[in-house]
């Protein structure tokens, strides 16, 4: 075959060839839904138009190979928000488990939202572009380009982030709660502001010397954490190696041991108790337990440490 004779590819305007969307473009698709099939590797099959939900009327419903009901709603021209919430809605009205939004420009907002969808829920979102082409003097022919659609990655990634979700919100009732306990007794505390992360705290009284409370799923814990800053990991081990040398007075007004971590390789250092099987996954029930336990240890912690942080050698 010579150069000459490869044709060119050239798109028409989509109302050339479809007139009218509904009686013209939805029927053909209706008769001619293998040519979608092909495009998004589905196998939809018994394709009824016009189908009525509630006050609406859904463009297409067809079934997959599971005898599953699936939504099309097409649009010959820019995506719009109005069309996002009737696939919404009708999706919801069908009780359906699949929808295709054909249209012809999709707008970046629109693919946007199909894929956090397609994150966010059990159903499954196509976004689908849609022209018409011809090459020379052929008939038109429908392209169809998938834009977004679901796949296990993205609903891995939405369980990810869903998980990190209720993590957060655990951790900012388990914060809530335990400052709210902690105000009765001491004002350690008293100004902190309950967030998201697994650890909150309060200055010392000495710069870069912090009394911090700690939280994972399964243990809670006081320490002092020791970080002057940039350039300051040999000043943090300094006032580490003062304070350990102080270790049986401190443990002894503590109450018990504590675990010295002066974290070589890393800035900073700490001085920690920890509760095992007390985390924030621990029944809610037994929060205010686990909680005014670790309370009255960040009390020991503080009380035990305050008369040495007046004999530490460090500068301001």
């Amino acid at each position: 075959m010579t150069p000459n004779a490869i044709g060119k590819l050239e798109r028409l305007p989509l109302r050339e060839v479809w007139k009218h969307e509904a009686y013209d473009f939805t029927q053909w698709l209706q008769e001619n839904i293998d040519v979608l099939n092909m495009a998004l590797d589905l196998n939809l099959v018994n394709v009824d138009r016009e189908t009525a939900a509630g006050p609406f009327s859904i463009d297409l419903v067809a079934e997959d190979e599971g005898g599953r009901t699936v939504i099309i709603e097409n649009q010959l021209e820019k995506s719009n928000h109005d069309h996002l919430g009737k696939i919404i809605t009708y999706l919801t009205a069908m009780s359906a488990r699949t929808a295709i939004w054909i249209v012809s420009d999709p707008r970046p907002e629109h693919v946007a939202a199909i894929a956090w969808l397609n994150e966010s829920s059990s159903a499954s979102f196509y976004m689908v572009k849609v022209e018409a082409v011809k090459i020379g003097d052929s008939p038109a022919a429908p392209l169809f380009t998938l834009i977004v659609g679901p796949s296990e990655e993205a609903k891995d990634a939405g369980q990810t982030k869903r998980e990190i979700a209720e993590r957060y919100n655990l951790r900012r009732r388990w914060w809530t709660m335990l400052l709210e306990r902690a105000s009765r007794v001491s004002k350690l505390h008293a100004h902190i502001t309950p967030g998201d992360y697994s650890w909150l705290g309060a200055s010392a009284g000495i710069r870069g010397l912090n009394l911090n409370y700690s939280v994972t799923q399964e243990e809670c814990s006081a320490e002092l954490y020791i970080d002057r800053g940039k350039d300051s990991e040999q000043e943090n081990k300094l006032i580490f190696d003062q304070l350990y040398a102080n270790r049986e007075a401190i443990e002894q007004t503590f109450g018990g041991p504590l675990n010295w971590q002066q974290m070589e390789g890393r800035r900073a250092s700490r001085i920690r108790y920890s509760r095992k099987n007390g985390g924030y996954r621990s029944p809610e029930e037994q929060w205010p337990e686990i909680q005014d336990s670790i309370i009255q240890s960040m009390i020991k912690l503080e009380k035990a440490l305050s008369p040495f942080f007046k004999q530490l050698k460090i500068n301001g």
